[in-house]
């Protein structure tokens, strides 16, 4: 998810924050321990800008219930968006190309909600690769969607193509509100042999 921060190098030096700052056990890693350490190091840092202990002691009570982070799958959250649980936000998905991008939108059960591409929306040949044709497709997804009375989404790229944040942007202008931002792009792990370098 690109919800990370450039303050972890490792996970051993998201251990040393938690047992000095910010007061947790050493004992917590992997992601939860990162959550943890984003939720509570920015709301400490907050409280530390006003310098006032009333107000520390009210991030402290904050702290346990309120995250920027959208909760991890097996992770209870009382955090509610348009009344749904994370889990139950519909997806979008945003195939993204060197040639087209194909946006479809499902709900958390896998019925698709609403599909548009580039081609579909009338650019031809090398336009479908433009970051206009990309941005008018989100565009048309997004409000698609909102037809069907979905606000909140969950994001998910696959592809390298040039379209990955225009169809983004287009979203975002429908009206749409992303909660999630999620790159699922397949990465081989030297498995077919790759084309031939094309040569002009």
């Amino acid at each position: 998810m690109f919800v990370l921060r450039n303050r972890l190098t490792s996970w051993s030096w998201t251990r040393h924050i938690l047992s000095t700052s910010v007061g947790k056990s050493s004992t917590c890693e992997g992601p939860v321990a990162f959550r943890r350490l984003f939720r509570s190091s920015s709301l400490h840092d907050a409280a530390e800008v006003t310098g006032n202990k009333s107000q520390s002691d009210d991030v402290e009570v904050i702290r346990s219930d309120s995250s920027i982070i959208p909760p991890m799958p097996d992770e209870n959250s009382s955090r509610r968006w348009a009344g749904m649980k994370y889990e139950e936000l519909p997806i979008v998905h945003i195939k993204a190309s060197y040639n087209n991008t194909i946006i479809q939108v499902v709900y958390a059960d896998g019925k698709a909600a609403a599909l548009t591409s580039c081609g579909v929306e009338g650019f031809k040949n090398a336009k479908k690769t433009s970051v206009v044709a990309a941005q008018t497709t989100g565009l048309s997804a997004g409000t698609k969607a909102s037809k069907k009375n979905i606000t909140h989404v969950r994001v998910v790229f696959k592809g390298i193509g040039p379209g990955r944040f225009p169809a983004l942007r287009g979203l975002v202008t429908s009206g749409l509100q992303v909660v999630s931002l999620t790159d699922d792009t397949p990465l081989p792990h030297n498995g077919c042999r790759p084309r031939k370098v094309r040569r002009i």
